[in-house]
């Protein structure tokens, strides 16, 4: 039986391939997550289905196109392709399954010139975004995931020694690599002090530090308070050009504020970040969130990002300039809350250690960060 890893199935979505998605897990898991692309075309039938032998679900199958068999780690995959290629069917099981895909990361250059190479490291299947500015031989990574290999293997690869990892703010959704890639290379781990309260966990507060250089080029990080979606949340400002806005701006909406039990008294907060803090801000800033929810939020280049002047033009909300519509509007549109942050929260700030197998099992699912108003 053939497999297809991770990177494979992607690189194909990244050429255009026309493809089929078998997804065998329950209905409920299906609709909450799934691999999505602009040139495939998926259908959720759950892998106990297929134990009936009822012939009318295979009308619901290509028989001139591979198809692509999907499960929550590969074995029930594994047992429905047998059956598809029993038949006569072009199948492949994704290997690993959702559990594979939800840990691969895709290095995209955002930009590249003689003073820097700033690279958006993509984690797909969660929507997750995070970076490396490199300058110099020196690097800093910004909101890394858990995989912190991910990041090791870039850096050698462009020769650069990681000297400032840093964190935008507490997150809830995944758990944070900062902490561990500082303590593999030596680096410096940057949290603002107003996620970390109760912690031990060494960091260096964020909020003591106006500029972090980074190599010997006028490279310059500027942490600039953005609270809303969380108390210390932080965006970094890069050669006044790019800012890396964490889960406060995204492409697409806002961060939520309501996962601290204070909806309204933090979107207070997020109306000063945006119009008082970010207002001061050019159009032509390149905004490089930590997240994204749709695939269209990918431009063409690759990478997700936007001009800030487009943003504004696009998201009402941005020009929602009365505070108490504003703070109703972006407190009454919080969705459904992240799945087990609460247990995600005290991981990252150094409350509780889990191993890799449970670290998966919390992070499964998508991001549910933003409030979208475009």
């Amino acid at each position: 039986m053939q497999t297809i890893s991770p990177a494979e199935l992607h690189a194909k979505m990244e050429q255009g391939e026309s493809l089929f998605i078998l997804d065998v897990r329950n209905p409920e898991e299906y609709e909450d997550w799934k691999i999505e692309g602009k040139t495939l075309r998926s259908v959720n039938i759950p892998y106990f289905d297929f134990l009936d032998e009822d012939e009318r679900l295979y009308t619901q199958l290509p028989n001139a196109t591979d198809i692509i068999v999907v499960c929550a780690k590969g074995g029930a995959a594994m047992m429905v392709a047998e059956q598809l290629d029993a038949r006569g069917y072009r199948v492949f099981v994704l290997d690993g399954g959702m559990l594979a895909w939800s840990q691969f990361y895709v290095p995209v250059t955002v930009v590249e010139d003689e003073a820097m190479k700033l690279i958006q490291f993509n984690r797909v299947a969660k929507g997750c975004l995070s970076y490396m500015v490199i300058s110099k031989g020196k690097a800093l990574v910004v909101d890394p995931g858990r995989h912190v290999e991910e990041y090791l293997r870039v850096a050698e690869r462009e020769g650069a020694q990681l000297l400032h990892v840093m964190d935008t703010h507490l997150h809830a959704d995944h758990i944070s690599g900062g902490h561990e890639l500082a303590q593999r290379t030596g680096a410096t781990y940057y949290i603002s002090s107003n996620e970390m309260q109760g912690t031990d966990r060494v960091y260096e507060p964020l909020e003591q530090h106006d500029e972090i250089h980074v190599g010997d080029v006028d490279v310059k990080v500027l942490a600039i308070p953005t609270p809303g979606h969380t108390p210390g949340s932080m965006s970094f400002l890069v050669n006044q050009r790019y800012l890396l806005s964490g889960d406060t701006l995204f492409v697409g909406g806002l961060g939520r504020p309501d996962l601290g039990g204070k909806a309204r008294e933090w979107a207070q907060a997020l109306y000063e970040t945006v119009f008082r803090t970010l207002a001061r801000l050019p159009d032509d800033v390149l905004v490089l969130p930590a997240h994204y929810s749709d695939i269209q939020e990918i431009n063409a280049s690759g990478y997700v990002g936007a001009l800030l002047g487009d943003i504004r033009c696009s998201n009402e909300i941005l020009r929602t300039a009365d505070r108490a519509v504003f703070t109703e509007t972006v407190a009454n549109s919080v969705g459904a809350t992240p799945p087990n942050y609460e247990d995600i929260v005290q991981i990252n700030r150094g409350a509780v250690a889990v191993d890799a197998e449970r670290a998966s099992e919390l992070e499964i699912g998508p991001n549910r960060c933003a409030v979208h108003h475009a």
